[in-house]
């Protein structure tokens, strides 16, 4: 009732046809080497424009940082701070539990 039935096997059957022969290849002839034609030196230009920094850019960038070092270590410790409550409300509701079924087990 409950054994599998597999199909068939299928029967393979190869190609009779004769293996292709292998490809004849044509000798290499050597090539000559050619002088190459002298570069053109260029100046190297960029398109990108070259960056300055002034010091109201280096203050920018330094309060830019400390602002998203600060914004992270807010996140963080917030993370840190709510799995610290979750653990305190579950250690409370454990003794709380434990101490209920302890007097449930003296009435008995």
């Amino acid at each position: 009732m409950l054994t599998p039935k597999y199909p068939p096997a299928q029967t393979y059957t190869a190609p009779s046809t004769p293996p292709a022969a292998a490809p004849v290849v044509a000798p290499v002839t050597p090539v000559q080497p050619t002088t190459p034609a002298p570069v053109p030196v260029q100046t190297p230009q960029s398109g990108r424009p070259v960056v300055q920094l002034t010091p109201g850019s280096v203050a920018t960038l330094v309060v830019g940082g400390t602002a998203v070092v600060l914004v992270v270590g807010v996140v963080l410790v917030s993370m840190l701070l709510a799995v610290a409550i979750t653990a305190a409300s579950l250690a409370l509701v454990a003794v709380v539990l434990r101490s209920l079924l302890k007097d449930d087990r003296k009435h008995r």
